[in-house]
């Protein structure tokens, strides 16, 4: 893959972020979220979590990676931008009676200082910031020196990376905005982290199951922030164009053949020891 180096002082990232947080309290990412729960589970056993360790779940959406964590007795704060989806996470750590700390927090200017935690997480979050490169320097700057950072990034050519490129084609993102599914490729990982820390990747797969490619549309059109926006955007014609563009995607990623919906979907699992 080509990746171009773009200059965020080019562009408004104030009005770009502004949008982004609009489309992801739209909707309820919770419904989707929860389905990914696995994810977390398996990232916090890649990154070798340690009981009594300090971790940051950072653009936590309803607290997967967070919830896994404080399972294996971190302490766990999970931060997020969209508060209602701290929420959801803060009542999922009730009702499973884990002692977690929520706060509001921009993964692009964390609330914390230097050095703050032992492991940073992040599951499908933190790879949608527009300014890539100010969110990984905030990582690497709140993770201690020999710690750990873990991501769960969708890849470039995954249904869910060309989810992203079919809405695009519909509506083209703001200028100068990077694809968020580069962090699913390991040589754009290495040039954001660049000298500060070792990276290390494994390709995995996370598995979407669904009643019927119908099922998963109206869940996703009904809960899942980029598109509900996406299909509130266009007119009637336009969002007809989408939807069969999205049932060709479905068709074409669907392993299962007894009406039901199966879509493996590739994403990278990341491991990032931060330099001593």
């Amino acid at each position: 893959m080509s990746i171009q180096a773009i200059n965020p002082a080019s562009f408004d990232l104030t009005a770009i972020k502004d949008r982004q947080q609009k489309a992801w309290s739209s909707g309820d990412y919770a419904i989707v979220g929860v389905t990914l729960q696995i994810v977390g589970e398996t990232l916090c056993e890649a990154v070798d979590l340690r009981s009594g360790q300090r971790v940051l779940d950072v653009a936590a959406g309803n607290g997967n990676a967070t919830l896994a964590a404080a399972r294996r007795f971190a302490e766990v704060t999970s931060t997020d931008y969209v508060g209602p989806l701290l929420e959801r996470g803060r009542e999922r750590a009730a009702a499973d009676r884990l002692p977690v700390a929520f706060r509001e927090a921009d993964a692009e200017a964390l609330p914390f200082a230097d050095a703050s935690f032992d492991v940073v997480l992040s599951t499908f979050g933190v790879m949608f910031t527009p300014n890539q490169q100010q969110a990984a320097n905030e990582l690497i700057r709140v993770c201690r020196p020999g710690g750990k950072i873990g991501l769960a990034n969708w890849t470039p050519e995954s249904f869910i990376g060309q989810l992203f490129k079919t809405i695009g084609k519909h509506l083209p993102p703001p200028f100068g905005v990077q694809s968020p599914a580069l962090w699913g490729d390991i040589s754009h990982l290495n040039s954001l982290f660049g000298t500060k820390a070792s990276v290390a990747a494994q390709s995995r797969n996370f598995v979407f199951r669904y009643r019927s490619p119908e099922h998963w549309l109206e869940i996703f059109r009904g809960y899942y922030g980029p598109v509900v926006k996406a299909f509130e955007a266009l007119d009637a014609a336009a969002g007809a164009a989408l939807e069969a563009d999205i049932d060709a995607l479905l068709e074409k990623f669907n392993i299962a053949d007894d009406g039901t919906l199966v879509v493996p979907s590739e994403y990278l699992e990341v491991v990032i020891t931060r330099n001593g």
